[in-house]
Formats: structure tokens, sequence, C-alpha cells
């Protein structure tokens, strides 16, 4: 495995150094068959590309890989910088930033910062199977919290809910959202495509669980999958869901397929579904994305589905709101003992890290 090839794009050198690599399994049905890399980054606040289409410029991501194991992830790419395969590799080898909550500690009190919106979730999953053993995100949310930094989630996973009450706290003095990503009700399909995840139904169930719980929440109904999940009766069941569901708002995405993921995902068509092959080919000769008019018509049929059930379409929300410093008081106050016990401390002046 080449680690040297995970560096930065804006300074030289790799984000940690090759004997700061431990590599553990786990002989337990949940990790079983899946390898984890224990690192120590050295940067854990990413700056998106100029070129991306994200309507975001920071990220956060404390693992690399996804046992979720979405035949689609656009995200297979970033394996292939290790040398490590887009596929399997991809599912099982999990590279975990154990310094993650620590490090964005310290970044975010870099004076270099300005408070920017940080997304998670938008790569690999944060909240995927690993975040049960590991527990990046707890320290991670309480750092945001701490330093009033709106941030949103984007996830597949249940898990969320073990950290709804830091959720919770970091809303209150910041702006906070959360995005749950349901594509498709179809059992027998998310079983194929999407066969590490927990069920759409049970991400539905942990949107409704958000908004009762006061946490702004919505769908990010994606992918659509051409041919097999973007028929009017299956938009129109899935978008009655999500709305039954308490969800804020809904953003249909329709597949696109990157190098990476696209060898991956046309071998799954090939053994699944091989009379598609030749229409997917087709309708993505021109590159990694659906074309604008395919995009267009599905928008169109989801957001008149909305409409129908009284959900609109997304947004990209609100502006940083920093709270008074004893509002942040009294939200931190408010954590439970274990949270603030395992809480980072804030690294001196003199040590912090400097964004460039």
């Amino acid at each position: 495995m080449r680690w040297d090839q995970l560096s930065r794009e804006d300074a030289a050198g790799a984000l940690f150094g090759t004997d700061a690599v431990t590599t553990r399994t786990f002989d337990t049905p949940e990790f079983r068959g899946i390898t984890f890399h224990e690192i120590r980054a050295r940067s854990i606040l990413n700056r998106v590309p100029g070129a991306s289409r994200m309507p975001f410029e920071w990220t956060v991501n404390p693992y690399r890989g996804c046992s979720h194991a979405c035949v689609y992830c656009f995200a297979r790419k970033t394996h292939s910088y290790l040398d490590l395969d887009t596929g399997q590799d991809f599912d099982t080898q999990i590279v975990v930033k154990t310094n993650a909550a620590e490090l964005l500690r310290r970044e975010l009190a870099a004076p270099r910062w300005q408070g920017d919106h940080v997304a998670m979730g938008t790569n690999v999953d944060c909240y995927q199977r690993a975040e049960g053993r590991y527990r990046l995100m707890p320290g991670i949310l309480a750092a945001l919290r701490d330093h009033g930094n709106p941030f949103s989630i984007l996830t597949k996973g249940s898990l969320i809910l073990r950290d709804l009450e830091l959720v919770r706290q970091a809303a209150r003095v910041t702006d906070v959202s959360i995005a749950l990503s349901v594509g498709f009700l179809d059992g027998e399909l998310w079983r194929s495509v999407e066969p590490g995840t927990p069920s759409p139904q049970t991400r539905l169930a942990v949107c409704r669980t958000l908004t009762e719980n006061g946490i702004a929440s919505g769908v990010l109904m994606a992918p659509v999958l051409p041919f097999l999940s973007d028929s009017p009766e299956q938009l129109r069941a899935t978008v009655r869901a999500i709305a039954e569901a308490g969800a804020g708002s809904i953003t249909p995405l329709v597949l696109h397929l990157r190098p990476g993921a696209r060898e991956w995902y046309m071998a799954w068509l090939a053994r699944n579904h091989p009379h598609l092959v030749r229409r997917y080919e087709t309708m993505y000769a021109g590159g990694s994305y659906a074309p604008k008019w395919y995009q267009r018509q599905i928008t169109r049929q989801v957001h008149e589905f909305a409409a129908e059930f009284g959900c609109g379409p997304g947004g990209r929300g609100t502006s940083r709101r920093l709270a008074a410093p004893d509002e942040q008081e009294a939200a931190a106050a408010e954590a439970p003992e274990a949270v603030r016990a395992a809480a980072p401390v804030p690294a001196p002046a003199d040590t912090q890290l400097t964004l460039m």
C-alpha cells in the first residue's frame, strides 16, 4: 500500500507518515472481512477543489473507504491513491483517522480559520459501521459545537441517533442541517446495490426522529438509478414515504458514474441486469453524468410529487450564526458527563495549525 500517495494538493508531503499506521482486524460478525488502518492524520479540514460541483468549500472526513459498499459510490476513486482497488478494497480496507477530533479542535482554533461551513459525509459516510467502534464523531461534533461552527451531515447510517443530544446542543449555537440519503424504496434493489447500509425504511425513521427532536432534516433522494428506480410510480412512492417521514426538503440526484465507480457499477449491472448494459453505455456515453434532459425530467417529476405531498425542494441553508459566549457555555454544560470528559482539550496557541 502506497500511503505516501495520500498527499495534499496545497502543500508538499503526505497527510501522515508511514510509521504512523496500525493495521487491525476484528473477528466479530459486523467487522468480519474488514481491515482497519488506523492513522494519525496531519490535517482534517479539507478544502474542496474549485472545480467541484459541491455547494460547500470545506469538508471533514474521518474515514476513507466505506463498509456501506454502495456499488455506485463516487468516492471509490480515492482508494486508487493508496494503490488499493476501487472495488472490493474500497468496501473492506478502511482508513481511520484516529486523531480526527483533537486535530479538528486545533484547526478550528487556528487564527486563519474563518468559521466556514463544514460538510461531513459527502465523501464517505461518517456514520458507517466503523463509527460504532471508533466513536470519532462525538469529539468532532463537540469541537464544532464549542466553536459555534456551522456544519451539515449527509448519511445513510442510523448511528447518528447515538449523537442526537450533541447535534441538538450544536443546533442551539450555530446552523446545523442533517440529510439522509434515500434514493428508492425497493428492498431487493437496496440489498443488491447498497448491501452494507440500513434499509431505506430505517433511514426514513431516522429522519422522522430528528425532525421530532427539532433538528432540521431533509432527504437527498439519491441516487435515482436509470431504468431501475426512475419510473413515475417508483418516484411517487419514494417521495410520499419521504414526506410522511417529516422531511423538510427533498433533493433528487440522478446517478453519476465517475471513473472508479463506473467500472464497479457497470460490472454489477452486467451481473444483475445485463439487458440494461447497452442502455447505460448510451446514456453515459458523454461522460460521468446522465444527459441534462433526463436530469431535468427526474427533477421536475420529483418536485411535482413533493408539492403534492407538501414537501418542498432542498435549499443550501442559511448563513452562519455565532452564539454568544454564555449560550456556548450553556450548551457545553448540558453535554453528557461522558462526552465532556472525552472531549479533547484545545491545544496551546503556539501549537495551532494554520490552514494555508
